[in-house]
């Protein structure tokens, strides 16, 4: 990979992108889930709302935080003038946000023609297995910025450890080995919304930072009541496989998140709709 396609001035323009990756996602009401998927779940026998936010494509470089804000305390006043809504924010409520807008707007998503891959990242990434779910390291692109990411002989060592660990029936080792959150990145499938369908990106930055200034920035903008009972903010890896919490700032426990999100009401492909809003139900 060259330095300028890992650089922060490196080639963000989307004139590369070929046609019909701008189209619109498909349209939703506010206050609704996402074509497929529910707008509840139970979680430790209390039902939740999961809101998904459908927004504007975010880039490189945008004010990460206050953009969010923005939807979420929009969102926020729309569901406390709905009767569904009734109380939901006199109890602790959070905000989640998607893994791929904290990298993107870090600079840490490429455009596939951005990165140049090695040799080595050729070879190694005919060697994963891919999945409907996810191209993960299956591409020569997310291989080379694993490569970058952590250092070619740790991800040949981690490619032995794979290797040994299907031999016994393990799996997993690889991305133990490999560390670095290599598990969280990505690459390009063509359901993604645009740029994640000709992107492949890094996992996000001090995600625990970002989920920190998440929550104060959306406190700062939101009426007294909801700002009160707001309890924090998470950066979650979620597709229809799993889930993965990479940056918390909340009073609960991580687990719990993957458990709100199991069934992934992000959605799977060109939804739009990297932010959501949690709040408990009654009955």
């Amino acid at each position: 990979m060259t330095e300028r396609a890992v650089g922060d001035d490196a080639m963000t323009s989307p004139e590369k992108a070929s046609p019909g990756e701008h189209e619109a996602p498909p349209p939703k009401a506010a206050l609704a889930p996402n074509d497929g998927k529910s707008l509840t779940v139970e979680v430790e026998g209390t039902r939740w709302a999961r809101v998904p936010i459908q927004t504007e494509l975010f880039a490189r470089g945008d004010a990460l935080t206050e953009k969010v804000a923005g939807y979420v305390v929009d969102t926020v006043k729309k569901a406390e003038a709905s009767a569904d809504f009734t109380g939901a924010f006199l109890e602790p409520w959070y905000v989640v946000v998607s893994e791929k807008i904290v990298a993107i707007s870090q600079g840490r998503s490429y455009f596939t023609w951005e990165i140049n891959p090695s040799r080595s990242a050729r070879v190694l990434s005919r060697w994963v297995q891919r999945t409907p779910h996810g191209i993960g390291l299956g591409s020569p692109w997310t291989m080379e910025l694993a490569i970058k990411e952590a250092g070619l002989p740790r991800i040949l060592l981690a490619a032995g450890a794979s290797i040994v660990g299907k031999a016994v029936g393990r799996r997993g080792w690889f991305y133990t080995v490999a560390g670095h959150r290599v598990n969280a990145i990505d690459g390009p499938t063509p359901y993604s919304a645009y740029p994640s369908n000709v992107s492949a990106k890094l996992p996000p930055k001090d995600p625990d930072r970002v989920a920190a200034e998440i929550t104060a920035a959306v406190r700062a903008q939101l009426p007294d009541g909801p700002a009160r009972t707001l309890a924090g903010a998470v950066v979650m890896d979620s597709n229809d496989l799993g889930r993965d919490v990479l940056g918390h700032h909340t009073d609960r426990a991580p687990l719990f998140f993957c458990e709100l999100f199991r069934d992934n009401p992000f959605g799977q492909g060109r939804q739009q709709t990297p932010i959501a809003v949690c709040v408990r139900l009654p009955g």
